[in-house]
């Protein structure tokens, strides 16, 4: 046999080895792909059910949170003194209704605000605007009115059906006398039950993720299947429809009976399987409801298909590039290599930027939550200080008062005179303890709605306000008594001497931003120092080129009246600049780093901008806001 046929053999040898082991590194690469994809499936899967666990957790508490609220304004109704001198119907009781219906409706809509008396009879009945009103009724027969006076506590009822044929809940407070504890009736409001509950998630579509509410007798209060409405889970009907599926109703079970708070279940009664996450919607530690996260499994795996997709063409065209580089450039090893290195160092480069935006995520969630500890902490002390100081004087004054009518007939003038003087000088105290806690709960309340993305909720009732006056007004009675006790001077300037400034403004909101900063330039000035206020109406360019280096405006402010503020404190330092107008943020031991933000909110909401710096000289530091200008009182437009 000659040493060509050999070579020969040994080539196609070699060959048929190369192909071998080339499909054989195929082979293997994609059961490896396969092997990665079923684990990234399931890593994204597990994700997915923890992520709906915890959402259905923090459901529970915003519905939980909410049904308090409304319970709150019951109870603040049960409590009025009109209710208590058994005054049930009546001008002041419709007047008092009709604001609370108004703050309930800012919840959720609800069908009747209504009070009964002792004999369960309607005595009031506020309903929105197009609904029959019913009065002078018998409402005995409602199962949580018999509740509600049976056990003399307030009442979160099951679901019933409403006259006009709508699913309601409702919540009702009883009516008693705190001095003789007798039971004169009740307070209580109808929830329509599916728009309620449609607040926190889809209630009328099956094919995507959603919810479903029970009531405490395992009722439907809320499903997008309306048929069910009223249904209990556990009755014929419904089992026939769930094909008395064991594992969802031993999961639905657990939760009904407390074995089990959160966790999930899996389950496919015949449409596909479902992943289903519950937990109990608890007020005053008892389950009043029950709320489950409902997601078709296959709207899920839909989602992960998608990115696997993305990953698999991407992994399709490495190896069509890989294959054609092996066939075309077989002799070129080294330049392949090269190019394969290339190809790693930029996955590598891109993970590690992937790593890194994942870290400063990561950092800002931390930072995140850091600021709301403290200002958890901070809010505490807030609120724990003035509560303290008005509990300690009301108790001093309680001790005066005992030894003035233990003495009164014994007691010199002079005495008493000084005893009067003190009890005045300790609710003097007291008065400023309460503002104080006003101030910080009204905050609160400001922050509550702007970061639910509800501006018509600062409820602005703009008007033509001259700004020089307001300024002076509050000046002269909000902040004098701080301005005199640090000794502090005022520089007001204007353009113009005795020129008005007219700006187009909510003037209880503008009164808020101008006491806020000025209130903020006092606190962080030195005693005896200057506060310089200016107010100019020129176009921002010709105002300073340090703030138009400061701020980046995008819209135009040619129409607008700015008001400077400047102190001559310790200024703003570097690492509160940057997030100087975000909530939490402050630079001083007091206070809860709220008032900035509320006012950036409201100026903004004028249509106005609010900025700051350091001064130039290195001392204090300016805060600048602009409102839009208002036309003179004689139709003329300010120069």
């Amino acid at each position: 046999m000659s040493n060509s046929v050999l070579f020969g053999r040994r080539k196609r040898i070699v060959i048929i080895l190369i192909i071998l082991a080339i499909a054989g590194c195929y082979s293997l690469l994609f059961f490896q792909q396969y092997v990665a994809e079923q684990n990234i499936r399931n890593n994204i899967f597990q994700d997915y059910r923890n992520n709906q666990i915890e959402t259905v957790k923090a459901l529970s508490e915003h519905m939980s949170s909410d049904l308090r609220l409304i319970s709150s304004i019951l109870q603040g109704l049960s409590d009025s003194s009109y209710l208590q001198q058994g005054e049930l119907y009546g001008d002041r009781v419709e007047n008092l209704i009709g604001e609370r219906f108004d703050q309930i409706n800012t919840i959720t809509k609800i069908g009747g605000l209504f009070i009964a008396d002792k004999n369960n009879i309607i005595t009031y009945n506020k309903v929105a605007e197009g609904q029959r009103s019913f009065v002078n009724i018998d409402i005995s027969l409602r199962e949580y009115v018999n509740e509600t006076r049976n056990t003399m506590n307030p009442v979160f009822s099951n679901g019933f059906k409403g006259i006009d044929g709508t699913y309601n809940i409702a919540l009702t407070y009883p009516i008693i006398n705190r001095d003789t504890g007798v039971y004169l009736g009740m307070i209580g409001v109808e929830i329509p039950s599916v728009e309620f509950f449609s607040r926190y998630g889809n209630v009328y579509e099956v094919d995507s993720q959603f919810l479903v509410t029970y009531d405490r007798n395992s009722n439907y209060v809320s499903t997008p299947r309306s048929n069910f409405l009223g249904k209990n889970l556990f009755g014929n009907e419904v089992q026939n429809f769930f094909q008395h599926n064991t594992i969802q109703n031993k999961y639905y079970q657990n939760i009904f009976n407390g074995l089990e708070r959160g966790g999930y279940s899996l389950y496919d009664f015949g449409t596909g399987e479902r992943l289903n996450t519950g937990y109990p919607v608890v007020v005053d530690k008892v389950p009043r409801y029950y709320v489950f996260i409902i997601t078709p499994t296959a709207t899920v795996y839909n989602d992960i298909n998608k990115t696997l997709e993305g990953e698999r063409t991407k992994f399709f065209s490495l190896i069509a590039g890989i294959s054609t580089a092996i066939l075309i450039l077989i002799l070129f090893l080294v330049k392949l290599n090269r190019i394969l290195n290339d190809q790693i160092n930029k996955r590598t480069k891109d993970l590690e930027e992937s790593n890194r935006q994942l870290q400063i995520a990561n950092n800002q969630l931390s930072n995140h939550d850091k600021l709301q500890k403290e200002f958890i902490n901070t809010a505490a002390h807030e609120l724990r200080t003035p509560t303290q100081a008005i509990m300690g004087y009301a108790e001093l004054d309680s001790d005066l008062f005992d030894d003035i009518l233990k003495h009164q007939n014994v007691m010199e003038n002079e005495k008493l005179k000084g005893e009067l003087t003190q009890i005045r000088e300790f609710f003097k105290a007291i008065s400023r303890n309460a503002s104080r806690l006003n101030d910080l709960i009204s905050n609160l309340l400001d922050v509550a709605r702007i970061e639910s993305d509800r501006i018509n909720s600062l409820r602005l009732q703009k008007q033509r306000i001259d700004l020089v006056r307001e300024i002076n007004e509050a000046l002269k009675s909000q902040l004098e008594q701080k301005i005199r006790n640090k000794h502090i001077k005022i520089s007001f300037a204007t353009q113009k001497i005795e020129k008005q400034y007219w700006v187009d403004a909510d003037k209880s909101r503008l009164n808020q931003i101008l006491v806020n900063l000025i209130d903020n330039a006092i606190k962080f000035s030195e005693d005896g120092s200057t506060i310089d206020i200016e107010i100019r109406e020129r176009n921002y360019d010709n105002l300073s080129k340090d703030l138009h280096s400061s701020h980046d405006f995008k819209n135009d402010l040619s129409n607008q009246i700015f008001v400077s503020i400047s102190d001559k404190g310790k200024g703003i330092s570097d690492h509160i600049m940057p997030k100087l107008f975000e909530k939490f943020s402050t630079d001083s031991d007091i206070g809860t780093g709220l008032g900035l933000y509320i006012s950036k909110s409201i100026v903004e909401a004028h249509g106005g901008r609010v900025w700051a710096f350091n001064n130039k000289d290195g001392v204090g530091s300016t805060f600048v806001f602009s409102l839009p200008r208002a036309n003179n009182p004689d139709g003329s437009v300010s120069s």
